[in-house]
């Protein structure tokens, strides 16, 4: 496996499972030093750090609020002190809810919008001052298809992903002379294990009935995208949303 991201450092937030995890146990494979982080759960940030020592690269876990400034200020330096810098910044944390619009009270509506939009403004802010003194680097957030698509019942999520995708457009131009890029992912229906807050799983026959390719995406297809977007073939390429879908959204 080529080493192309040999002497790079990741941060990756939401990484204690599921896409995030996958990102960081890819990037790592790969060569990068990375930070795990999650908000609350140490048990599965430290097994995804222990994956990663276990393959021979390093890792460091910081549990960390992405929505709350001086966590994402703390998790930045974090990864500072531990490996010098960072190249890459992947905002993959946030929330899931299945509520109807009507019955969403302010308090949920923030709460989902400060994780996914909030916090990929507090972390880029933090970290692309550690990016500019090495020669530049790559941010990549994680949309979704129902901001295009549209969702009943997640008007939050979906504000705060099309918010994030308007973050990275808007940064793409101003980054762009420090040769940091920017852009977002937008994964379909992925095989991963979805809370109850969440929806719970839809009945695989139903998801992929919809689905031209037939099928979810596995992780593995997702963490791919990522990392071709911060990769050394990604370097011509800022403020796009690349989809990930199997062709039930075509741009």
């Amino acid at each position: 496996m080529t080493q192309d991201f040999a002497g790079k450092v990741a941060l990756i937030t939401g990484s204690g499972k599921n896409i995030g995890r996958t990102i960081a146990l890819d990037l790592a494979r790969r060569g990068a030093s990375v930070v795990v982080n999650g908000r609350a759960d140490k048990a599965a940030v430290d097994a995804v750090v222990a994956e990663v020592n276990a393959m021979g690269a390093q890792a460091i876990g910081v549990l960390a609020d992405v929505s709350v400034e001086a966590d994402a200020q703390r998790l930045a330096d974090a990864a500072v002190a531990a490996f010098g810098g960072i190249d890459i910044l992947v905002t993959n944390a946030g929330l899931r809810r299945q509520t109807p619009f009507l019955s969403m009270s302010y308090a949920e509506w923030r709460e989902i919008v400060s994780v996914a939009l909030d916090g990929a403004f507090l972390l880029a802010r933090a970290a692309v001052p550690h990016m500019i003194p090495r020669g530049g680097g790559a941010i990549v957030g994680l949309s979704g298809i129902s901001t295009h698509v549209g969702t009943p019942n997640r008007c939050h999520v979906s504000a705060s992903k099309s918010g994030l995708e308007g973050l990275m457009r808007a940064l793409a131009i101003e980054l762009a002379p420090h040769r940091i890029t920017c852009n977002c992912v937008a994964p379909g229906a992925v095989d991963t294990v979805r809370g109850a807050s969440a929806g719970g799983a839809a009945p695989s026959s139903l998801v992929e009935k919809g689905i031209p390719l037939g099928r979810k995406a596995a992780v593995e297809e997702i963490s791919g995208a990522v990392r071709f977007l911060a990769g050394p073939d990604g370097r011509y390429i800022t403020g796009q949303v690349l989809h990930v879908n199997g062709g039930v959204f075509l741009t």
